[in-house]
């Protein structure tokens, strides 16, 4: 008998989500940065535990949305908690029950009927354990969690008992995927992900939410190797000058950071050949938007 189904991780931005995501997959899927909102799409890991497959959805994090593609990623979050099988609300240990978590904990009693909905307190490592259990007392007298896990994403604390726990609620099913596949993201987009994270590490607070990376072209190579051309998309003339630095050196070690974490992903030479064009308006193409893997419409106001 297998198993298999979508698990949710829900939360609000930079509580720990796609650092659990790769964990749990126990390969980088998802792009992890100290920076709030850089999860845009709903990228999904794929982990085995025994007989049950679990694909992860990783949605992006829940935030008053002020943009249109800050309401388009709120939809796909929202989105993605409503079509899995349980879902998974991530809060920081450190932070509590802010004002962030009360709007996600309001709008979760409409989104969770028919789902069971799992608490995980995450950043175990940063409180004393009577503040700990505190908070998990406020958590479950705001909501009905089927159960609660204490958790550290990033040391492993914790996660396998999630990882058990959540294996034996899946449905029973065949397997969604063949066992060796970790991700259903295609390559072009893992890669432009990859890209984008080195950006959003490298370049100030601002910039990184107003461009986009995208694989304009893939080609096998006859030795093996693979060229990689990407184009970085920003809204304004002068973010060119900013990603492109002092002689061209950021782009290039923003280029070579990539270049080796895509070696190292598909374990063969790569190419890549980056370049930045400006587009004013490029937020509110819906092309970019299909790029991203998020819908277009969601985002209007």
């Amino acid at each position: 008998m297998t198993k298999a189904g979508f698990v949710a991780l829900i939360g609000e931005p930079n509580a720990g989500k796609s650092t659990l995501l790769n964990r749990m997959v126990g390969a980088k899927v998802s792009i992890v940065t100290h920076k709030v909102q850089t999860t845009r799409a709903r990228i999904r890991g794929v982990a085995m535990e025994g007989d049950s497959q679990i694909v992860f959805v990783d949605t992006p994090g829940l935030f008053k949305p002020r943009r249109r593609l800050d309401r388009a990623m709120v939809a796909a979050a929202w989105g993605g908690a409503a079509d899995a099988d349980v879902i998974v609300l991530l809060i920081e240990a450190h932070r509590g029950k802010t004002e962030g978590v009360e709007r996600i904990l309001e709008n979760l009693a409409e989104v969770a009927k028919g789902h069971r909905v799992a608490l995980a307190i995450n950043k175990i490592d940063r409180v004393k354990s009577d503040v700990l259990l505190a908070l998990t007392q406020r958590m479950n007298d705001a909501f009905a969690f089927e159960k609660t896990f204490m958790i550290s994403a990033e040391r492993g604390y914790g996660v396998d008992d999630l990882r058990k726990w959540l294996a034996d609620e899946l449905p029973e099913s065949p397997w969604l995927y063949p066992e060796d596949q970790i991700a259903d993201l295609p390559m072009r987009m893992i890669a432009a992900e990859m890209t984008r994270e080195k950006l959003t590490l490298r370049l100030h607070q601002e910039l990184p939410y107003q461009l986009t990376v995208e694989t304009e072209n893939w080609e096998e190579r006859k030795d093996g190797s693979a060229r990689i051309d990407q184009v970085i998309y920003v809204a304004r003339d002068g973010h060119k000058g900013i990603i492109l630095g002092n002689k061209g050196e950021t782009i290039k070690a923003i280029s070579k950071a990539s270049r080796e974490e895509l070696e190292e992903f598909l374990g063969r030479k790569v190419h890549l050949f980056c370049q930045i064009k400006v587009r004013e308006k490029w937020l509110d193409e819906a092309e970019r938007y299909s790029e991203m893997g998020l819908d277009f419409k969601d985002g209007n106001a």
